[in-house]
């Protein structure tokens, strides 16, 4: 059964916006006591935050769809849906997520790091938000805007100072073993270790953690065994450590020509040339594995190499290895640029920035104009193109924004198709200049002319109080003979 998994893909859907609501306040005696229709709520984002218990991406592996919940819509008396439930996803430190297209979108490095994968929707405005004094009485509600939803894929690249690199079978795991309490499977036959495994070495002062990587053969870099699946494991490292099997069965290799192989794919890989490097000539327990590495070893000195004879069954030579490892992870650490607190950096937009731009395509033969901007396209997925009165104001908003003046200058004449969003998901329609729709034909939009009318008993007060003011005048213009 599989226990580790360091690459998934992820489907995942923020929840969508709840809708406004369109109501009348109704009352006894007050049959029409103004819009009160509540706000939508916004939907809940998918966030991936680092979590330092999680080790694994196993969960995402079973379960790769995720949803967060929608935002509920609104109700009469005001009252406004409830905010959907954000959905927070641990995901292991070192996590990096990427799109589709093999794009990095973040790198989630440090406990608490997090990233909104998938943006919850807003919900939209309910009547009685949509009123104003030329507007009284809406009657419709703005929609909810759908979530974001995405497919990205999550890389899992393990965050050690140090990365025991080597042939399958050369001894990383015995290694890790005995200079940690990390306690990986080990056995005489390649490829004995498919997953990374991490070790905690304490050396005086300083205190690091070790990754025993997969055993790696010529061709890692490009597929072969599993080298691809497991380089990237190394990347994080500060030091690199070549543990060369002193004590092979196999006639064709020695630790130099392993070395070299090693040095090879990492160069293919690419990225790791700046990280020191220290060889390691494992199994001198074994007596023609102490004289090959007594025989090698000028050579690898000659190249540069800092070179340790260890025997991980016998114990040999581990407490130097130890403490120069804690020195040259020490050295990396205080290499390192200080952290600086985030910066928050505030771009405003241009003064002559319209915040949409209008371009001409040809569709057939026919001209079609496409409206792109994050204002219109967020306008078209909130109406409702059932009212009419909705789609009036959407016309009203358009205008507004200046549209319709940037299509006239665009060249456009009425019964042009205009589409406003991407090409896959817009709305097309013939455009007519300063559209009415038949809800203007009563009166200004969003009006109701019932407002405006005398209420019946206050008209019949009136009309009394008119009665007895003309008998009044009348009395007052009698004359007596």
């Amino acid at each position: 059964m599989t226990t580790f998994v360091d690459r998934v893909e992820l489907h995942v859907a923020a929840g969508n916006g709840g809708h406004g609501c369109a109501s009348v306040h109704r009352e006894k005696f007050k049959p029409l006591g103004g819009p009160d229709g509540g706000n939508g709520g916004r939907g809940g984002d998918v966030i991936l935050t680092v979590d330092q218990s999680v080790t694994t991406l196993l969960d995402y592996h079973h379960s790769p769809h995720r949803k967060a919940t929608n935002g509920k819509p609104g109700e009469g008396g005001n009252r406004s849906g409830k905010d959907g439930q954000d959905l927070v996803l641990p995901v292991p430190d070192g996590t990096v997520v990427l799109d589709k297209a093999g794009n990095v979108l973040a790198d989630l490095v440090g406990h608490g790091t997090s990233y909104i994968a998938a943006q919850g929707g807003r919900g939209g405005l309910g009547n009685a938000a949509l009123a104003s004094a030329r507007r009284k009485a809406p009657g419709f509600a703005l929609l909810g805007e759908p979530g974001d939803v995405h497919d990205i894929v999550l890389e899992l690249k393990t965050v050690a100072d140090v990365a025991l690199v080597g042939y399958p079978s050369a001894g990383k795991s015995s290694l890790i073993s005995v200079l940690s309490a990390a306690k990986p499977k080990i056995a005489d036959y390649p490829f004995t270790t498919l997953v990374p495994n991490l070790g905690v070495v304490t050396a005086g002062s300083t205190v690091y953690t070790i990754a025993d990587v997969p055993g790696l053969i010529p061709g890692a870099s490009q597929g072969r065994g599993l080298g691809l699946e497991f380089l990237r494991h190394v990347e994080r490292c500060s030091v690199l450590v070549h543990v060369l099997d002193t004590a092979t069965l196999e006639s064709d290799r020695d630790p130099v020509s392993d070395l070299d192989v090693i040095e090879a794919e990492l160069r293919e890989y690419g990225g790791l040339d700046n990280r020191p490097r220290i060889v390691v000539l494992n199994k001198i327990d074994v007596p023609d594995g102490k004289d090959l590495a007594e025989m090698v070893r000028p050579d690898l000195e000659a190249r540069g190499y800092r070179v340790f004879e260890v025997s991980a069954v016998a114990h040999t030579g581990l407490r130097e290895l130890t403490f120069a490892l804690g020195e040259l992870v020490a050295k990396a650490r205080a290499a390192k640029p200080k952290e600086e607190a985030t910066r928050i950096v505030i771009r405003p937009k241009a003064v002559d920035d319209a915040g949409f731009t209008v371009v001409r395509e040809d569709a057939g033969g026919e001209p079609l104009f496409r409206v792109r901007g994050e204002k219109p396209e967020r306008w078209v997925r909130q109406t409702d193109f059932n009212n009419d009165e909705a789609v009036g104001y959407l016309a009203d908003r358009l205008n507004r924004l200046g549209v319709e003046e940037q299509l006239m200058k665009a060249g456009a004449r009425a019964g042009d198709g205009v589409a406003i969003g991407p090409e896959e998901n817009a709305v097309v329609f013939d455009w007519e200049p300063t559209v009415m729709s038949g809800a203007e034909m009563l009166g200004r939009r969003g009006e109701d002319h019932r407002f405006d009318a005398p209420r019946p008993a206050a008209q019949r007060r009136r009309d009394k109080q008119a009665e007895r003011d003309e008998a009044q005048q009348e009395f007052d213009d009698f004359e007596p003979f």
